[in-house]
């Protein structure tokens, strides 16, 4: 009886494994389809996300940089450490939207080291949308040091708060630019990353993997206990 609860629970295991495969495949599929996907007006996203889904879609916003009030994101970009430049960008009707311009190396993480990449007037961005995060992702990551403006997770209130931005002002999600190139090659734009691993096959056949051990260890103890051989 134990014997047939443990494959159970073995076969369970792989089973749910499998839906997880076809539910992850799924949604990098629809990722790959709206970072494909042709821009959208921020009104579009900020209408999603009253109570939709705009992880990764495409949109575009207008507005002014103020460069004096960026925010400093602890972040390494292809081996190199740095910051992701995080700008107010000033909209129309007075309110803010924060933009992750992209990636500076750590010895350019002042502005006077990137004075061209400071854009000033009026300027158009096309990037991809990110949900405000809801609390701190991990008790393993490091507490922002507000103090030095460097952030090691995006706490979008405490980045407005920081520079005395009214959070009633500010729209609850960031847009990351693409890599339509700055000035000087400084932020360096397109730096999302898409970090879903997706190991949920390997899982399925390592569950599957011991059901059938299990089924290979009782068959060899029946047949030894009823004094036959496998082969018999």
């Amino acid at each position: 009886m134990l014997v047939l609860i443990a494959l159970a629970i073995l076969i369970s295991l792989g089973t749910w494994q499998v839906e997880r495969l076809h539910w992850k495949e799924g949604l990098l599929a629809d990722i790959a389809t709206r970072q494909a996907a042709a821009p959208v007006p921020l009104a579009d996203i900020e209408a999603m996300a009253a109570s939709g889904d705009i992880e990764y879609r495409k949109v575009t916003a207008t507005g002014r940089y103020i460069n004096n009030k960026e925010r400093h994101f602890f972040a390494t970009w292809r081996g190199q450490t740095g910051f992701y430049v995080y700008t107010p960008l000033e909209l129309a009707d007075g309110r803010i939207l924060f933009v992750n311009r992209g990636f500076v190396p750590y010895e350019n993480k002042e502005p006077e080291m990137r004075t061209q990449g400071q854009l000033t007037d009026q300027q158009t961005v096309t990037g991809l949308a990110r949900a405000k995060l809801p609390g701190k992702p991990s008790s393993l990551v490091p507490d922002n040091d507000v103090a030095k403006n460097i952030f090691f997770w995006k706490d979008l209130d405490v980045m407005a708060e920081s520079v005395g931005l009214d959070k009633a002002r500010v729209l609850p999600f960031f847009v990351d630019a693409d890599s339509t190139p700055n000035p000087a090659g400084l932020p360096i734009g397109g730096v999302t990353q898409v970090d879903l691993p997706n190991d949920h096959l390997q899982y399925a056949l390592t569950w599957y993997g011991l059901a059938a051990v299990l089924v290979v260890v009782v068959a060899i103890s029946w047949f030894r206990k009823s004094g036959k051989s496998p082969r018999q």
